[in-house]
């Protein structure tokens, strides 16, 4: 049997990086808000203090501490990727109506959608900045090329929404642009701002990318397996909007002729049904697409723990490594 790593030292270095990181949101915000209207204030309180994993800013400061740097200025880097995410968050659940995240009310929900719309554009804009200042127009670059390919990424998804001849590579390609880029970009900045060389940050950024794809396919799984008072997401969302995720391209793969033409009917008719849903899901399981997508992730958290060799012969950065590596785990076995 194998046994599950102990969590404790990742989730310990999580909440510490997590306190210091919003320290250091507090701080800027108290000098950058300085003559705003109170309004945008009010709306970056609800959307940035609400709760969050706060996994970009973890990266970040790993990979830095990994090259060597850890200063004060390098949690304001990291904050400006939590900045980032929480943009992304707030403009997704515009476009989705969404009244609530995570049990939570939404901005959008809360403050209307031009409020929602305006913060988040405001926090794009406040990351950027912070970006370039700290880590330089190589930095700026990174980052930018990873903000303008997540939002192809979410343009190609959409001409590929209930498309039966969308395969592995178009999902690949997408979960990339979406999810990996933006990881490997907080991975490989952090190097950058610690004065890495070039095989570490590259080393780093691969990584990030290989993390980035394990997290979206367990995303794909828990869409299914999961328990939405733990996810805060409605079981089967993904069949509703008409994604095709791993676990239903490894079926359709697999799939008898007979049940293609079922799973062809399932996305072209009313996919708010509950019994679509589980007919879905039946299928799924009969021709184990659960369990090869699951296979899939535990292959990217691999080959992410094998890209960190290059630091294998660093002592100063064991520590760190040992927690990236546990990050690479903790991935596979989350539930929310």
């Amino acid at each position: 049997m194998t046994s599950i790593p102990d969590f404790t030292p990742l989730r310990a270095m999580a909440a510490s990086v997590a306190s210091q990181v919003e320290a250091a949101m507090r701080e800027d915000l108290a000098l950058a808000l300085k003559g705003c209207d109170p309004l945008l204030g009010e709306v970056l309180e609800h959307a940035l203090f609400s709760g969050g994993k706060r996994i970009r800013p973890l990266l970040t400061v790993l990979c830095s501490r990994c090259c060597g740097r850890d200063d004060s200025d390098l949690y304001l880097l990291a904050a400006a990727f939590e900045y980032l995410h929480v943009a992304t968050l707030v403009h997704d659940d515009v476009i989705d109506h969404a009244p609530k995240r995570r049990g939570k009310t939404t901005v959008s929900a809360q403050f209307g959608l031009e409020a929602a719309i305006l913060a988040g554009d405001w926090l794009h804009a406040r990351s950027m900045y912070l970006i370039g200042k700290l880590a330089g127009a190589e930095g700026l670059e990174i980052f930018c090329e990873a903000t303008g390919s997540m939002v192809n990424g979410e343009f190609e998804q959409l001409r590929y929404i209930a498309d039966m001849n969308t395969g592995e590579e178009q999902y690949y390609n997408v979960i990339r642009q979406k999810t990996g880029n933006l990881i490997a970009s907080t991975c490989a900045i952090g190097a950058l701002f610690a004065g890495a060389d070039a095989p570490r940050k590259e080393a780093l950024a691969t990584y990030g990318h290989r993390i980035g794809a394990a997290f979206q396919v367990v995303d794909d799984l828990l869409d299914f397996q999961g328990q939405s008072e733990q996810t805060g997401k409605t079981t089967g969302n993904d069949f509703v909007e008409g994604k095709l995720t791993l676990p239903i391209l490894h079926t359709y793969a697999r799939a008898t002729d007979e049940d293609k033409k079922v799973l062809e009917q399932l996305f072209a008719g009313d996919r708010s049904s509950q019994e679509a849903y589980q007919q879905l899901y039946t299928l799924i399981e009969r021709y184990q697409g659960f369990a090869t997508a699951a296979q899939a992730a535990r292959e990217f958290s691999l080959e992410a723990t094998e890209a960190l060799a290059p630091f294998a012969s660093t002592q100063h950065s064991q520590e760190e490594i040992e927690l990236l590596n546990l990050l690479a785990g903790y991935i596979l076995s989350r539930n929310k």
